[in-house]
C-alpha cells in the first residue's frame, strides 16, 4: 500500500484529522504515504488540495483517502469535488451531536487561539517545563510538585512516558534513574523517600534494554546484555521491596503506559 495516499484536510493545524484518521487506519495492515494539507480554510485553498489529490489519483491509478475536518461548507463542497474517497468527520458526527443536544454547533474555525488562552493550555507548558527541568533526577526541586515521579534504569522509557504525560494530560512528571549504588544499598535514593505516594516504575525486558543502550553506545558494558539482566533484575527487586507500582514497558506504547500510570496516580486527569 506503499503506493496509495491518505490525506488529511483541515482549516486548522490539521492534526485532529491526522490524529482520527490514523487511529482508524491502525486497523489496517497498511503503510500508505500520508499527507497533512493544513490550514485549508477558504476555496482557493481548496482548490488547490483538490489539484494535489487528484494528482496523486492519476499517478496511483486508484483514489487517494481523504479524511476532513472542514468547518466551512463552502470549502467542503469543493473538496468533495476530488477524485478521492472523502470521508468528513466533523459532518458524520457533528450532525448526529446537534439532534442528541438539541443545539446547532459554533461552526468555528481553528480553536487553536482559544486553547493557547486557555487555562489548561497553560497547565500543559508548566508541566512540560517542569517534565524537563526533572529529567533524569537532575534537579531535586520542588518534587513536592510533581503530580508522579516515575523510576527505572537508565533507558526504560521515563523520559518520553513523562514529556507525553505533560503534554497530553499536563501533569508534572519528574523522573529519576536507578542505578547500581541504589541496588548495591538496596534502597530508593534520599530525594524520593518523602515522595514514596508518587512513585511509579518502569521496567523493560534486557534484551530489548541492550538493544536499546547499543544504540546510544555501542559495545559497552552499559550496552551489555549480562549487564541488563542484572539491572533490571535488581531494579524490580527494589521496586517489590519499597512496594513501588509499577509495569514493563517492553512491549506498551507512550499513550498506554501513560494511561495506566493516570488509572494508578491521577485517576482525576482522565476527567475534563
Amino acid at each position: 500500500m506503499a503506493n496509495r495516499s491518505v490525506f488529511f484536510v483541515s482549516d486548522g493545524t490539521g492534526i485532529t484529522s491526522e490524529t482520527f484518521g490514523n487511529s482508524i487506519l491502525a486497523q489496517f495492515d497498511l503503510q500508505p504515504h500520508r499527507v497533512r494539507l493544513p490550514f485549508v480554510d477558504n476555496t482557493d485553498k481548496a482548490r488547490h488540495a483538490v489539484q494535489r489529490i487528484d494528482q496523486a489519483a492519476r499517478q496511483e491509478g486508484r483514489p487517494p483517502v481523504v479524511f476532513t475536518t472542514l468547518v466551512n461548507s463552502e470549502v467542503l463542497d469543493v473538496i468533495r469535488g476530488c477524485q478521492g474517497l472523502v470521508l468528513d468527520m466533523f459532518t458524520t458526527f457533528i450532525e448526529p451531536l446537534e439532534v442528541a443536544f438539541g443545539v446547532k454547533s459554533n461552526h468555528r474555525i481553528g480553536q487553536f487561539s482559544d486553547i493557547a488562552r486557555s487555562e489548561r493550555y497553560h497547565n500543559r507548558i508548566d508541566a512540560i517545563n517542569f517534565a524537563l527541568m526533572h529529567d533524569d533526577g537532575q534537579s531535586s526541586r520542588n518534587l513536592s510538585l510533581a503530580d508522579v515521579i516515575l523510576v527505572g534504569v537508565s533507558r526504560s522509557g521515563k523520559t518520553p512516558t513523562s514529556l507525553y504525560l505533560a503534554m497530553q494530560h499536563g501533569v508534572r512528571a519528574a523522573n529519576y534513574p536507578l542505578i547500581p549504588e541504589d541496588f548495591s544499598r538496596m534502597a530508593l535514593p534520599q530525594d524520593l523517600l518523602p515522595h514514596r505516594g508518587k512513585l511509579f516504575g518502569l521496567s523493560i525486558a534486557a534484551e530489548r534494554l541492550s538493544e536499546i543502550r547499543n544504540e546510544r553506545r555501542p559495545g559497552s558494558q552499559y550496552a551489555s546484555l549480562s549487564n541488563c539482566i542484572e539491572e533490571v533484575a535488581e531494579a524490580e527487586r527494589l521496586m517489590r521491596r519499597e512496594g513501588i507500582r509499577w509495569l514493563s514497558s517492553t512491549n506498551k506504547s507512550i499513550e498506554e503506559i501513560a494511561t495506566t500510570i493516570l488509572q494508578e496516580i491521577r485517576p482525576d486527569r482522565l476527567e475534563y
